[in-house]
């Protein structure tokens, strides 16, 4: 089913990743260190790094920023995606998303309740595009980052996983906004 086509080429992606905590620091954060080690183990480029506390505009400053990054092509943040008062993560991102990525919550739920069970419905982990950029919303366990990028990403962003993969659609992410423009034109 899955397979990776050796005659194609590896294609590394600039991947940016926020923490979303009000109490960690860079050298504490277990889970934003978990998903930079994977990306750059996998062959991509950690392009930037960041931790904001949760904070609707601040979560929201960074996401923008990067979506606004033409150097970026895929933003991963962790942490903020349960129930309590201060998880609003999902809430900053979401509003973000040209388009959402539901399969993506689907089978991130689905690998997590394999290890965890039932306690995966306290995490409100979703993926969507914005401005051609991948945008993926993970909760703030090293254990849940392992997770989705081990069962999903690694092979989502590499160009040779077939039967397809995020790699070959990304240039055309955008083409609505480049129809518009004919169009205006």
């Amino acid at each position: 089913m899955n397979r990776i086509d050796e005659s194609r080429p590896f294609v590394p992606l600039k991947i940016a990743v926020l923490t979303v905590s009000d109490t960690r620091s860079l050298e504490e954060d277990r889970s934003g260190s978990t998903l930079a080690a994977r990306v750059e183990e996998a062959g991509h480029t950690l392009a930037d790094r960041r931790i904001v506390t949760d904070d609707i505009a601040r979560i929201q400053g960074a996401v923008r920023g990067w979506i606004n990054d033409p150097a970026i092509d895929v933003v991963i943040t962790t942490g903020g995606t349960g129930f309590t008062g201060r998880d609003v993560t999902p809430e900053a991102v979401e509003p973000l998303f040209e388009k959402h990525m539901d399969g993506f919550s689907a089978v991130f739920h689905r690998i997590s309740y394999d290890k965890i069970g039932t306690s995966t419905i306290q995490s409100r982990a979703t993926g969507g595009v914005a401005g051609a950029t991948y945008i993926f919303v993970l909760p703030g366990s090293p254990g849940a980052c392992k997770d989705a990028w081990d069962g999903i990403l690694k092979a989502q962003l590499d160009y040779r996983h077939m039967p397809c993969n995020f790699v070959e659609i990304l240039p055309r992410l955008d083409e609505h906004l480049k129809r518009g423009k004919l169009r205006e034109a």
